[in-house]
């Protein structure tokens, strides 16, 4: 008894002090312009503390949702979140939360219209959540993942592409779904069916992409 109360004081203890570090950096990371080094790097803190405390499911849409919560953090964080309604962990639970419920939502809602939530192409079948259009990146995120895939520096996202359309590579999918180019538009543009574009993004540049988050300690990798 005696041993559990006194893990429970410093779990309690670590935690006040987690929360104290992440509002430090809140209030610094406040006191620059958007987009300055000094408020990208105090955030790029808080997101890397913070990303082992999110809340966790196992649904297929949860890093779209883990995405747009980011994604809502760099932008309101110095202006919507009141330290005194709770910590910055628990602010962006909440927010998260309501996400995955609306994706949860929206895909109930599509099913009803639709016979079925998977298409066939080429005898694969890809889930219907992976052609909806990603989220958005923000700072810093955007110009963080947006420099790595320009650089390229081994070249493989350039190496990687759609057999018979090597202009359909890695690193262009990458970079233009970055700045919110649709799926039907690369299709048109490329002469390449959405269904082989999805599958493509999702089999060569999702897991890419995921390397380089857990590598720089955006994205927990346990």
């Amino acid at each position: 008894m005696i041993a559990q109360l006194s893990t429970l004081i410093l779990d309690q203890t670590s935690m006040s002090e987690l929360d104290q570090q992440l509002r430090e950096l809140v209030i610094e990371a406040c006191k620059h312009p958007p987009g300055s080094a000094p408020r990208q790097r105090n955030l790029t803190r808080v997101i890397r503390m913070v990303s082992p405390k999110l809340w966790r499911e196992s649904v297929p849409y949860y890093q779209d949702a883990v995405q747009q919560t980011w994604v809502y953090f760099c932008r309101h964080i110095c202006g919507s979140y009141d330290p005194e309604l709770g910590s910055v962990p628990t602010w962006l639970n909440a927010f998260l939360k309501f996400r995955l419920r609306d994706f949860s939502t929206d895909i109930k809602k599509d099913q009803v219209t639709r016979v079925s939530s998977q298409i066939e192409w080429d005898g694969e079948v890809i889930n219907r959540i992976e052609t909806i259009p990603a989220q958005p990146y923000t700072e810093p995120l955007l110009e963080i993942v947006e420099s790595w895939a320009r650089a390229d520096v081994t070249g493989e996202l350039k190496s990687l592409h759609i057999k018979g359309h090597p202009e359909v590579n890695a690193q262009m999918l990458i970079l233009r779904r970055l700045s919110e180019t649709k799926w039907k538009d690369l299709a048109d543009q490329f002469g390449v069916g959405i269904p082989a574009l999805s599958s493509f993004y999702q089999r060569q540049c999702v897991p890419r992409l995921r390397n380089f988050g857990e590598s720089e300690g955006y994205i927990n990798s346990k």
